[in-house]
């Protein structure tokens, strides 16, 4: 008698896929492992099979009923890079700090963003020492420059290591009194609250895999824990994402295929991630929830 054989749920795809990728992209981003960012419902007996694996659930908290999702505005079309000078001219900014890495401070993108800023006349300073995949000390080396210059607004051009670079400089030229690890997640920091305004951000993406120009979150190493961790909070987020296709046309073959798997593995990730209305406690006030 022959064997039946049974197709595989979506789930089960979904996750067969992760396994086989996992040797050329982290297992576990932190960004959507984090219990922020649960955006999908799922099948009531997909969710409760794999709930075994997942991180226990305190059941006597009230649970979550709500989610928000509160993305960064963004601006597509070919050439658009070159208005950020008017956008930054719209904003009142007086002292921009462009942020950016070796490599692209050569590129097109860079030429686009100077022409843009001279002008309408914006001062700005340009910050290349951006390190792919950051670490704390690259990243306290930018906050230090930023604090310096002392910026009213932050460009960030560049991939998505440079978009959560800015993001931080931004937060700690804002927050100058504050300890680094204050606004670290917990357990690795205190995961403190972002109580007031940044200063405005935007971001000139130059790959198309992480998103950063859309999202609160900013990830890097955190080496004396040998750990990857970040800081996520809806303040983090950028003023404006500037998507322009001719920035992205002259990356590298591998850049372009790591870009797409970073996309796809984000997007199997919501399989794998709790729920939003399993989350507790709930938030008291709507501003505490994660967006």
């Amino acid at each position: 008698m022959a064997a039946i054989r049974i197709a595989p749920t979506r789930a089960a795809r979904a996750l067969n896929l992760l396994r086989t990728v996992q040797y050329t992209h982290p297992p576990t981003c932190p960004c959507h492992s984090n219990p922020a960012h649960h955006h999908h419902h799922k099948p009531l007996a997909i969710s409760q099979a794999r709930r075994a694996l997942a991180t226990p659930i305190d059941h006597a908290q009230q649970k979550e009923y709500a989610f928000e999702m509160a993305a960064s505005s963004i601006r597509f079309g070919p050439g658009c890079t070159k208005e950020v000078g008017m956008d930054f001219k719209n904003m009142g900014s007086k002292r921009v700090m462009v942020v950016t890495d070796g490599t692209v401070e050569k590129l097109d993108a860079m030429k686009q963003v100077r022409e843009g800023l001279e002008k309408e006349g914006i001062p700005f300073e340009v910050y290349n020492k951006v390190r792919v995949e950051p670490k704390d000390s690259s990243i306290k080396e930018a906050i230090a420059a930023a604090k310096a210059y002392q910026p009213d607004a932050f460009l960030a051009v560049g991939g998505g290591s440079v978009i959560d670079t800015t993001k931080l400089m931004n937060l700690y030229t804002c927050f100058p009194e504050a300890d680094f690890l204050d606004f670290v997640n917990a357990p690795l920091g205190k995961g403190l609250p972002i109580t007031r305004k940044l200063h405005p951000l935007i971001a000139v993406p130059t790959t198309a895999g992480t998103g950063s120009e859309t999202t609160g979150t900013a990830i890097f190493d955190l080496v004396s824990k040998r750990a990857k961790t970040g800081i996520a909070h809806r303040a983090l987020k950028p003023t404006l994402g500037i998507c322009d296709p001719l920035n992205t046309r002259t990356m590298p073959s591998a850049i372009h295929a790591s870009s797409g798997l970073d996309v796809l593995c984000h997007s199997l990730e919501s399989w794998t991630a709790i729920p939003y209305y399993e989350r507790v406690p709930r938030p008291t006030n709507p501003i505490l929830r994660p967006a």
